[in-house]
């Protein structure tokens, strides 16, 4: 029988004496009690697709969700039940579904062709209005927050004429080998922390390793040791300026700048991965928020309203390797009108400052409320509100690193997740590592849903009498 997020019933508190991998398998059991033609799907989709999905960020226990159709901050899965969306598409959905602005911007395209591998006006409204939020004048267009930061890393190593790359362990950058290094391991395979191991991503050779020197978030000092260690050979750095593959992970005072200085100080170039916090975080992204302009922005998600999209921004000095044709950034999708359209809409009609004024009340109602009940049930917590990004953590203390986040309870993370999805919010299944994304069109009963839900994770976790889990590996990532 399908479901709404009003009418899910409220289940039975657990029984006395309860393990953690009890409480997962109950709440597994009802998932997929729920979603009886997701079930059938799923079995169908393994003949014609690895895995039975179309990405393997998609594969998930017990199965992924089947999503039939949205509408404003909701989604409908295949079997009629109704969630409200905080997964958001990995942090695209922004806009929400269906909004408005970007249906008849889009529609509006269609009508006047969709694809010519040629400039539209729409592209210099586009980067006109991203250069007004970053601070940096010149933009070219990707599709994918892949392609943004692969474009990076080549201006990089092309202004400097050098090859090593740093990048921060346990950070995502895109699946393109260039950084596909120190990602998804286990404490157990990371290596001392003053020289980690330089594990590349299956299918990428150990030579494209060999170019990235790795360091822990929030470490300057590590920063000032690999530079001192290869003297004139560091094109530069690429980060997240906030980690959010590892729930939100924000800078410390002073590290960005600090980095910046490091950087150029050594003749490096420094780059921010924006993909998942531009436009999402604050008007103008991280840079804005933490007030530190690097030499190159890389963006997408938020950017296309929920089009395929990316984009590279930098300083005139970065830009002229493209314009002096020592670099050559292209794609043949690149600028394609129907995304273009629909970033004009998301930059200059949705994401307004305002906007961000009003997620942030309601991220904040959302985490307030949800750190009240974890204290009344005495379950240790911690978490933070950056507009429309926003986190809360069963942990007893902040991580400031990788290292730090894979210490958190994954099977604690996947059971706040089942709860969530049981009902009525559907969340990112990756649990431990990702956060919530608001929209510009969830209300304040959408977020009431969201506390009761974890009102009901307090009570589960503040049950279990025994947090050993055989289904998730302490330390483990997913």
């Amino acid at each position: 029988m399908a479901t709404t997020p009003t009418d899910l019933p409220t289940a039975a508190p657990a029984a006395p004496g309860t393990t953690i991998d009890q409480l997962i398998e109950a709440e597994e059991a009802a998932m997929l009690e729920r979603m009886p033609v997701a079930r059938e799907m799923f079995e169908r989709a393994h003949e014609v697709m690895p895995g039975g999905v179309t990405s393997s960020w998609a594969s998930t226990r017990p199965i992924p969700l089947w999503v039939e159709r949205g509408h404003g901050g909701h989604v409908w899965d295949v079997d009629g039940n109704e969630y409200v969306d905080l997964h958001a598409g990995y942090g695209v959905n922004v806009v929400g579904h269906a909004h408005p602005a970007i249906v008849e911007a889009v529609q509006r395209r269609v009508t006047m062709g969709t694809h010519f591998a040629q400039p539209t006006p729409d592209s210099i409204a586009v980067a006109s209005m991203l250069g007004e939020r970053f601070g940096l004048p010149q933009w070219r267009f990707t599709n994918s927050g892949t392609e943004a930061t692969m474009d990076a890393i080549h201006l990089m190593r092309a202004i400097t004429g050098r090859d090593l790359i740093i990048k921060v362990e346990g950070s995502y950058h895109g699946h393109h080998d260039l950084v596909n290094v120190s990602l998804w391991r286990s404490s157990g395979d990371l290596g001392p922390v003053d020289d980690p191991v330089r594990e590349p991503g299956s299918g990428i050779p150990k030579a494209i390793a060999d170019l990235v020197r790795i360091v822990p978030f929030n470490d300057l000092a590590a920063v000032e040791r690999v530079f001192a260690a290869h003297p004139g050979r560091i094109a530069g750095m690429i980060l997240e300026p906030m980690m959010m593959n590892a729930g939100i992970i924000p800078p410390h005072p002073g590290y960005l700048a600090g980095l910046k200085e490091i950087c150029h100080h050594h003749g490096a170039l420094l780059t921010f991965d924006e993909v998942k916090t531009g436009l999402v975080v604050a008007w103008g992204g991280a840079t804005e928020l933490f007030g530190v302009r690097p030499d190159i922005v890389c963006l997408a998600k938020a950017l296309g309203g929920g089009i395929p999209c990316g984009a590279v921004g930098g300083t005139s000095e970065v830009m002229s390797a493209i314009s002096d044709g020592r670099y050559d950034q292209v794609g043949t999708f690149n600028g394609n009108p129907l995304t273009m359209a629909s970033a004009r809409a998301v930059l200059g009609e949705i994401l307004t400052p305002e906007s961000y004024v009003e997620a942030e009340r309601l991220g904040r109602s959302m985490f307030d409320r949800s750190m009240a009940i974890l204290g009344e049930f005495g379950v240790p917590a911690y978490g933070c509100v950056y507009a429309f990004k926003g986190s809360v953590v069963f942990h007893d203390r902040p991580a400031t690193n990788y290292r730090e986040f894979l210490q958190i309870d994954t099977a604690v993370s996947h059971l706040r997740y089942l709860v969530q999805h049981n009902g009525g919010v559907f969340m990112a299944p990756w649990a431990k590592t990702e956060s919530w994304t608001l929209s510009t069109m969830h209300t304040d009963a959408d977020v009431d849903l969201f506390v009761r839900n974890m009102r009901r994770s307090a009570e589960l976790v503040a049950s279990i009498t025994d947090r050993h889990s055989e289904l998730f590996e302490v330390g483990s990532v997913t």
